[in-house]
């Protein structure tokens, strides 16, 4: 499989397969990075696509910008990657994983994509603040205060993070999508993707052992099988 590592507007980028009319956008989620798109490429470049893949603000070739994983800086960037391939391929399709998902559905709400695989995705990212904030034992008025608060899981809870999810819910959203949720997922609940795919018309595929990271053979076996059947 052909592999060749570019920059898209200074932005770190590999592009998978052989010259095609179509190709699918590779977005990873938290921890990810451009490399971990070969798998996925393995299979959809033989049925004749090609793949781009880039790392996020703060993964692999940019961990120094870490502060810029945030969906007012990520949006501006995967609108710069759309419009490149935009002039490159005629047909674009979107694969996009966990917190991916959410930067995709910001992004692409007005692009005509052709199709779109999502996977662990995060739909709802006012709904997960407000749960970590549970978690956290923390009140709004304490984060409105604070600005911002570390947790003991990992996760700093922002108030602008926040009042920006609340400004910005997603109200649209035309792709044909497919969803592959794990039924242990702690990060979007089972009504949340219920809820999104019967307002826009998505298929979901449940693994009801899997959890949100596809990660275990038996994770990933699935994970396989039900792009061989999407693509």
């Amino acid at each position: 499989m052909k592999e060749e590592h570019i920059l898209v507007q200074e932005i770190p980028a590999v592009l998978y397969g052989d010259s095609s009319e179509k190709l699918f956008l590779y977005i990873h989620g938290k921890m990810g990075c451009k490399e971990e798109a070969s798998r996925f490429a393995e299979i959809v470049c033989a049925r004749g696509y090609q793949v781009l893949s880039m790392d996020l603000p703060g993964h692999e070739e940019r961990t120094d910008e870490m502060e810029r994983f945030v969906p007012w800086e990520v949006v501006p960037e995967l609108q710069a990657v759309y419009e490149f391939a935009r002039q490159h391929w005629k047909k674009i399709s979107l694969y996009a994983n966990s917190i991916g998902a959410y930067f995709s559905l910001l992004t692409f709400q007005e692009v005509n994509l052709e199709k779109s695989l999502f996977v662990s995705p995060i739909l709802d990212m006012e709904k997960l603040i407000r749960d970590m904030m549970g978690w956290a034992g923390v009140t709004q008025e304490q984060l409105k205060a604070a600005g911002e608060i570390p947790t003991a899981f990992g996760e700093t809870l922002s108030w602008e993070y926040l009042t920006y999810a609340a400004e910005n819910r997603i109200t649209k959203w035309d792709s044909p999508t497919a969803i592959l949720y794990a039924g242990q997922d702690h990060l979007t609940a089972r009504q949340t993707v219920d809820d999104f795919a019967r307002q826009f018309g998505c298929a979901v595929t449940v693994m009801e052992n899997g959890e949100h990271w596809f990660h275990t053979e038996e994770q990933l076996s699935v994970l396989d099988a039900w792009l061989q059947n999407e693509t």
